[in-house]
């Protein structure tokens, strides 16, 4: 069962969708947001679909307005002029894992079930969690830990992985948890899904492809074109966040010969929009969740 889609009405009301539009839904999942964009698109709109993930890739949809691209939207721009299409009227990324994936054991994302420490989105990737936990250097798994975990205490649990690691390779999802739990801070539960989130983002370079995904809609939107991104967590949405307030990840303002700062994208939101209390109530995923929409100048 896929999720839920999250925020589902602002969302759309953040890509302000004209009827014979083009719009691209670039985490197409289980395809509730593309439902929902068709149904406000005329006979001449037009919707693209990305997704690497082949459970995914069974969920496309029979209208002859849509189209789905079996590929990570790192690739966006190169997929998009393929079907003949250079500008768009709007974007939209509903980042991270689904419920989904999370909830297929064997896909190893999460450590309540016993499993291969898999963890790729794209299942013909070359590079698994089991990969990362068995090969990387102390200080890179130390660094991952923390700056996509956040987790605490990553030099410790570092080192702890790579003792263990020299006594029996890591494989599973209860190799891992053993050792992780032996260095948890706080809530076990939170403790182990940030170890896992970190992970999860090394496996499928998540990062990368988001500033490049970004980086591209700033080429393929139209004027006055919406760039829709919700994001669960801090490090996603600081991404966004500084790329609709500069255009760049730096935080930066860029500035013209007489020092006028260049701003890409006019704010539709100025500060992150979040799920109401009654939509957490009925849906978990999204209490962490944050909007940010922007109008290319």
């Amino acid at each position: 069962m896929y999720h839920k889609p999250v925020m589902l009405r602002e969302c759309l009301e953040g890509l302000h969708i004209k009827p014979d539009g083009v719009y691209v839904d670039v985490t197409f999942g289980g395809g509730g947001h593309s439902r929902k964009i068709l149904e406000s698109l005329g006979a001449n709109g037009k919707l693209y679909g990305f997704d690497q993930d082949a459970d995914a890739q069974q969920n496309t949809l029979d209208d002859e307005r849509f189209t789905l691209i079996p590929h990570n939207f790192r690739h966006l721009k190169r997929f998009l002029k393929l079907n003949g299409i250079k500008k768009v009227d709007g974007i939209l990324a509903d980042l991270g894992v689904s419920s989904h994936q999370l909830d297929i054991p064997e896909r190893g994302f999460s450590y309540r079930f016993p499993a291969d420490l898999d963890m790729r989105m794209n299942q013909q990737g070359s590079q698994t969690a089991a990969d990362i936990l068995n090969k990387y250097s102390p200080d890179k798994l130390q660094n991952i830990l923390s700056q996509y975990g956040e987790v605490r205490n990553a030099r410790t649990l570092a080192q702890a992985l790579v003792q263990a690691r020299h006594q029996r390779p890591f494989r599973s999802t209860n190799d891992l948890v053993s050792i992780a739990e032996n260095t948890a801070r706080g809530s076990r539960a939170k403790y182990l899904a940030q170890v896992f989130q970190a992970l999860r983002i090394e496996v499928n370079e998540e990062m990368d492809t988001l500033k490049e995904m970004l980086t591209q809609a700033l080429d393929i939107l139209k004027p006055e074109g919406r760039l829709v991104v919700m994001s669960y967590h801090s490090l996603e949405d600081r991404l966004v966040k500084n790329f609709l307030r500069y255009g760049n990840f730096d935080n930066e303002p860029q500035k013209d010969f007489y020092g006028k700062i260049h701003r890409p994208f006019k704010l539709i939101t100025r500060k992150a929009v979040t799920a109401s209390e009654e939509e957490i109530k009925e849906n978990n995923r999204a209490r962490s969740a944050k909007l940010r929409v922007g109008e290319l100048a």
